[in-house]
């Protein structure tokens, strides 16, 4: 019996080896598949990645032009609201270039290529500036819109944007022959160009919070791309620069490496910062929905406000808020599912004066105040129709009035010149219509005609010829009656 049992075990673990065997070999394909899927090692150019970063990091005499003529076409863009403008700039922007050159620099241990990758993207980034601002400074149409307050106010998702976006453009970089969609893709989910037009919108407008904020957009995304270079090319295996000088190898790699951690470090914070605000307002949205409109009776006027640097939560609301609930919203905030926020103090504005009913009897009011403000513009409209009918009456008969003035002038300066003609004497001729009155009660209107004679004329003679051209005077001028008065 004990013979048979002991025959028996080597069948019974047969089974068990040739499982735990075929379990190898299937671990062992799932191994080599997955390898094969997402090794790109193999697939990789130094010397051409090397090369092709290097290429673009100068900033001269094309490049300096394309970029400009990009801060303008993103300025546009920005200020029209167009997207698709917006996009545009962002494919031809060279400000990739110099980041790129940064975070190889740093992998590679190449002091000099990161001298003249800081050293170009400053001057990039201070010329963009300057010709966005000269651009919305003297652009007269300019004005807040959903294109430039996108760029104000980065978060989490700006930082992983940026991050796996400068991923996906080390890996298409480093591929024998590059993958020209893939750069222009991470062009636009990067956005380096519209961030720089919007702090300079903020200069031109003196909004220094636009300022500030688009800036610091633009560092995270810098930032984080040249930590994605580095790490890719870290990954990769790339060689790291040579020097002939050992002892200045080694002082150029400690300083490349204290300068890595340098940039590491606020990557780190501003990563850290942006998720904490992140998961701030991510848990004061989730409060406002269950914990606030979710209460009957409540009704909110306007937008929540939530005041992350004060700490604070201001809610408004139509009806009147007792202290009864005053309290179970605060209760409410200090629950597990509000850690990051169980501090805040919550605000009601206007809860004591904006009830309901008060509201509602102000909007009844105001429309019977708006109802006899339009019955009062009513009658003024039909008086100033009025007036306007009497003044273009007015206007006509003024019209009319200056133009007999105007034909008499005319006449006036025909006879005048024809009286010279005649008599050669005169010197000097004028007419006007004097009042007159004899007895200092009835007022008459007398024609007279001012004459002025040469001085060698003798007086019988003058008189003479006054005879004559009051005569004539008469006649040209169709007077009944005619005084001459001698100068």
């Amino acid at each position: 019996m004990e013979e048979t049992n002991l025959n028996k075990k080597p069948l019974e673990e047969k089974p068990k080896q040739d499982i735990k065997e075929e379990a190898k070999g299937l671990f062992a394909s799932i191994k080599k598949f997955l390898t094969e899927l997402f090794d790109f090692r193999h697939d990789t150019d130094h010397n051409a990645t090397i090369d092709a970063i290097k290429a673009d990091i100068p900033f001269k005499g094309a490049t300096a032009w394309i970029l400009i003529f990009a801060v303008f076409v993103a300025s546009i863009g920005l200020n029209a609201n167009s997207t698709a403008v917006v996009i545009g700039a962002m494919l031809i922007s060279p400000l990739m270039g110099p980041i790129l050159g940064i975070g190889m620099s740093f992998a590679l241990n190449d002091i000099n290529t990161f001298k003249k990758s800081l050293i170009n993207l400053g001057v990039m980034i201070g010329l963009s500036l300057f010709a966005s601002f000269l651009f919305f400074y003297f652009f007269p149409l300019s004005e807040d819109n959903s294109e430039l307050l996108g760029r104000v106010s980065p978060d989490i998702r700006d930082v992983l944007i940026a991050f796996f976006g400068g991923l996906a453009l080390m890996v298409a970089r480093t591929k024998k022959g590059t993958v020209a969609s893939v750069i222009f893709g991470v062009a636009i989910a990067t956005a380096l160009m519209p961030p720089l037009c919007t702090a300079g919108y903020g200069l031109a407008k003196g909004k220094w919070a636009y300022f500030f904020g688009a800036l610091y957009l633009f560092t995270i995304n810098t930032i984080f791309i040249a930590l994605a270079t580095f790490l890719v090319l870290k990954l990769l295996r790339f060689p790291m620069h040579k020097y002939a000088n050992a002892a200045k190898r080694k002082r150029y790699a400690t300083i490349a490496s204290v300068v890595g951690v340098a940039v590491m470090i606020p990557a780190i914070i501003t990563f850290l910062r942006v998720f904490e605000e992140s998961q701030i307002e991510r848990q004061f949205n989730t409060f406002i929905k269950n914990e606030v409109e979710s209460i009957p009776n409540f009704q909110i006027l306007g937008d929540p406000d939530l005041d992350i640097s004060g700490k604070e939560i201001r809610l408004s609301f139509f009806n009147e808020v007792t202290d009864g609930e005053k309290n179970l919203l605060i209760n409410q905030l200090k629950d597990t599912d509000y850690d990051r926020i169980k501090d805040f103090k919550i605000k009601i504005k206007g809860s004591d004066t904006k009830s309901f009913e008060l509201i509602t009897t102000a909007y009844k009011e105001k429309r019977q105040e708006l109802e006899e403000s339009k019955k009062t513009i009513e009658d003024l409209q039909s008086q100033i129709t009025d007036l306007e009918s009497t003044i273009a009456i007015l206007n006509t008969r003024i019209e009319e009035d200056a133009l007999n003035k105007n034909n008499k002038a005319i006449a006036f300066s025909r006879i005048a010149k024809d009286a010279k003609i005649r008599y050669n004497d005169i010197e000097e001729i004028g007419f006007a219509n004097i009042l007159s009155s004899k007895d200092f009660i009835k007022i008459d209107t007398i024609p007279v005609a001012m004459i002025k004679w040469d001085l060698s004329l003798s007086d019988d003679l003058i008189q003479f010829k006054e005879n004559e051209l009051r005569t004539w005077l008469q006649k040209e001028m169709k007077l009944d009656t005619l005084f001459i008065k001698r100068d």
